[in-house]
């Protein structure tokens, strides 16, 4: 049977509609980017036991359709609560047109405890977030958060009575961006209780937590990139069976998600490396932007840091580090370069450092890797 898709903007309070596509008494709902068109057609129509139709933000191109079935919902919000602690009351500071947002949603509705929406305002504000949560009654319930890193950042920036809310969550969910170990540091020392999560729009979000994948979760490497695998994968995209081919696999007798980025899998705990499209090659020498990204997060200085390829008549391409400053002096090149060449050798040492107030973003702690090239080849 086929069941009707209807694009709509998801808010807060649009619990039950949200209800009524996981126990099918609704159509299924295809979230909307706030002032975007939808990019599914509004005659489409879904196998019957698909609740959600949500588009990924493009980070392998363009964007995509993902059918996300109940049973893979359920199986991740299921095997997520295992992990914490048990079911508990969620704290939605993500958008809901991003898998991450609409996992809280449904964690809290078969959690049966409405989600706790702060007031909309201007922006994420760690204070004002605190405060609401300060306000709220006191429930037995363990409660949880997600963030990604981007707002990690600005919680971390508290200090005392708008700090404490924070660390009485049970859970901190960070995902949807690689987090810097100096941040993830830096929150543990303040006493929040952070958790990595790392997945896709097509493992219905986060599947492995502080490198270990979940209960209904399975990970292995192949060719040197991380598939993962279990009841939490999406059925594929909507009109794509050519991408449906090319991106869920069998092997090993099971269905793999490949995910594009590269990994080690030791003792059970998997390191993503990055995305294998977004080596830089500069001298015939492949450089991985995530391995000098790591050693320069952890510069006094540094805030965030993207490093990405220039295209260079000599070298093919170089190496540039976008850097957002985190207070302090800035560590100039000269600095950049022979700390990345002790760790990882010439090659990777960036040839230029630019200065930048914000990182571009493609979704909700998501760096634009196209944006922060572009803005890295304007600045000469």
């Amino acid at each position: 049977m086929q069941r009707r898709v209807l694009p709509v903007e998801v808010h807060p309070g649009e619990l039950p509609r949200v209800a009524a596509a996981l126990d099918g008494s609704g159509p299924a709902l295809a979230p909307l980017r706030p002032g975007m068109p939808s990019a599914v057609a509004a005659d489409a129509r879904v196998p019957d036991d698909v609740a959600l139709v949500v588009t990924t933000s493009g980070s392998t191109g363009e964007p995509r359709a993902v059918l996300l079935d109940v049973a893979a919902l359920r199986a991740s919000a299921d095997a997520t609560h295992d992990r914490l602690g048990g079911p508990g009351r969620w704290l939605l500071t993500l958008p809901l047109h991003h898998v991450a947002g609409l996992q809280v949603v449904v964690r809290s509705l078969l959690a049966g405890a409405a989600p706790v929406s702060p007031p909309a305002g201007d922006g994420f504000d760690p204070a004002a977030v605190a405060a609401h949560l300060a306000a709220l009654p006191p429930d037995e319930r363990p409660r949880y958060g997600s963030v990604v890193p981007t707002q990690l950042h600005r919680i971390v920036a508290l200090a005392g009575r708008d700090l404490r809310p924070w660390a009485d969550l049970d859970a901190i969910l960070v995902g949807g961006a690689a987090t810097a170990p100096a941040l993830l540091a830096r929150a543990r020392d303040a006493g929040l209780r952070v958790v990595t999560t790392y997945g896709a729009t097509e493992t219905s979000g986060g599947c492995v937590y502080d490198g270990v994948p979940l209960a209904a979760a399975t990970a292995r490497i192949a060719d040197g990139v991380v598939h993962l695998g279990g009841p939490t994968l999406a059925r594929g995209y909507l009109g794509r069976l050519d991408l449906d081919a090319a991106t869920f696999v069998t092997a090993e007798g099971a269905r793999w998600f490949r995910t594009g980025d590269l990994g080690e899998l030791h003792d059970g705990v998997l390191r993503v490396l990055g995305r294998a499209d977004d080596v830089i090659v500069t001298g015939g020498v492949k450089v991985a932007p995530a391995a000098v990204e790591a050693v320069l997060a952890e510069l006094p200085g540094v805030a965030q840091v993207c490093v990405v390829g220039v295209p260079d008549d000599e070298w093919g391409s170089r190496v540039v580090a976008v850097v957002v400053p985190g207070g302090g002096r800035v560590p100039d090149l000269a600095e950049v370069r022979a700390v990345v060449r002790r760790t990882l050798g010439a090659a990777a040492a960036p040839r230029r450092v630019v200065l930048a107030d914000a990182l571009p973003e493609r979704g909700p702690g998501k760096v634009d890797r196209a944006g922060v090239a572009a803005l890295a080849a304007s600045q000469g």
